[in-house]
């Protein structure tokens, strides 16, 4: 089942995205700049392979809900999002808003 659902945080706009899949989720938060994303997320490959596609994205481990999501701290970022002030250890909806 695929679950897409308009989520407010501090009154600004962004996506919710739920894939579950066998004995997992696939969870992620996107705006039109960027976004986070449960430890399915490979930041090396976007960070290598992808660089040139200036990715902005985030992300968090050990997170089974968007709500978890968007409180966990983040345990990668790419080097784009690092130019955008977000930083690993930020909260996923502190990032989420410096996205935008």
């Amino acid at each position: 089942m695929i679950k897409m659902e308009p989520i407010k945080i501090n009154d600004q706009q962004f996506t919710a995205i739920t894939v579950a899949l066998p004995k997992t989720n696939l969870l992620a938060v996107a705006c039109d700049n960027g976004y986070i994303m449960c430890g399915a997320l490979d930041i090396g490959l976007l960070n290598e392979k992808l660089k040139d596609r200036g990715i902005i994205a985030g992300r968090a481990v050990g997170v089974r809900t968007i709500e978890q999501l968007l409180e966990a701290p983040l345990e990668s970022v790419t080097i784009e999002a690092e130019k955008h002030g977000i930083t690993a250890g930020m909260i996923g909806k502190e990032a989420m808003l410096k996205m935008l």
